[in-house]
């Protein structure tokens, strides 16, 4: 089933109001010039990178296991910039949320509109297959002129409440939300011919996943992709969006994985996780890194542990 919003009112007890007041802090600077925007994104990036120690510290591992070609100073260097990316995502919120169709439009590139058209007049439904890139809230508003509204498939926070103002912040961009979880719901969006945004990149230890290398590393990763474009007779198209050095943006859609679903759904989620691979070496420190990709299988050492958490 998917998402109904919920009334805000229900958060209104004390515990939330350090959100509310964030809330109100980002909705004032949405009404400042965007230059201004990303300046204070990259101060808010730059506090989290000092006052996040494990954070930081997972992200530097991550790092060192997916870039061991970087010097110990270029990696550094990335997980710098990558904490700019963090804090500027939280003024996409913004943007995503209150900014003008006409400001967004403006200042992003779209590439690969012709391989949306040809799906939906060949009367194939959609999967808009992507991976958890900071830029993504921004983008969303600018796919919508190129696409039918997609469902977007999301993760629940641990905060109810940040939860529902993300969900909010997507319904500009969205017809609605479905958890990660109601593959049903996907599936009936599909066949109704509603595009699906899709992002299987995270760690995932439940039914439909297997061990795919990323970055040369075994990660457990969700291969249910194959299973909806089976059942909901969908094309596969990857999208991915950028932000460029001038601080627009570039969203990209690739041309549909052909012969997907192969039968294989590990060599089908192989073929996308190696796409992920070259998108992500366009603009690395745009990937999400604080997220903890590489658990350990039972037994095996955890990567995650020893870290280097010095600022």
């Amino acid at each position: 089933m998917t998402d109904k919003q919920q009334s805000l009112y229900r958060f209104w007890a004390p515990r939330h109001w350090p959100v509310w007041l964030g809330l109100a802090l980002l909705r004032t600077v949405s009404l400042l010039p965007l230059r201004i925007q990303f300046t204070i994104g990259r101060g808010i990036g730059r506090i989290a990178y000092r006052l996040a120690g494990k954070r930081r510290g997972v992200v530097r591992r991550n790092l060192e296991l997916c870039f061991p070609e970087l010097s110990a100073q270029e990696r550094q260097q990335l997980v710098r910039r990558h904490f700019g990316a963090l804090g500027i995502s939280i003024i996409e919120i913004g943007l995503g949320w209150w900014a003008s169709d006409k400001r967004l439009l403006g200042i992003t590139q779209f590439h690969g509109a012709e391989h949306i058209e040809q799906a939906l007049a060949e009367g194939r439904s959609i999967i808009l297959l992507t991976g958890h890139f900071t830029t993504l809230e921004a983008s969303g508003r600018v796919l919508r002129f190129h696409s039918p509204a997609p469902d977007a498939v999301y993760r629940k926070n641990r905060s109810e409440f940040v939860t529902e103002l993300l969900r909010r912040a997507r319904g500009r961009s969205v017809r609605t939300t479905i958890e990660k979880s109601d593959i049903k719901s996907m599936v009936r969006s599909l066949r109704q011919g509603v595009p699906v945004w899709y992002a299987p990149d995270q760690n995932y230890r439940r039914k439909n996943a297997a061990n795919i290398p990323f970055f040369g590393i075994p990660a457990m990763t969700n291969t249910a992709t194959s299973t909806l474009a089976k059942l909901g007779n969908a094309v596969v198209l990857p999208f991915f969006p950028r932000r460029l050095a001038d601080d627009s943006y570039e969203i990209t859609v690739l041309p549909r994985l052909e012969n997907f679903p192969s039968g294989d759904p590990v060599a089908d989620t192989t073929r996308f996780v190696e796409i992920l691979e070259e998108r992500i070496r366009l603009c690395p420190e745009q990937y999400l890194w604080v997220h903890r990709r590489f658990k350990p299988q039972p037994g095996e050492a955890n990567p995650y542990e020893n870290l280097d958490l010095s600022a």
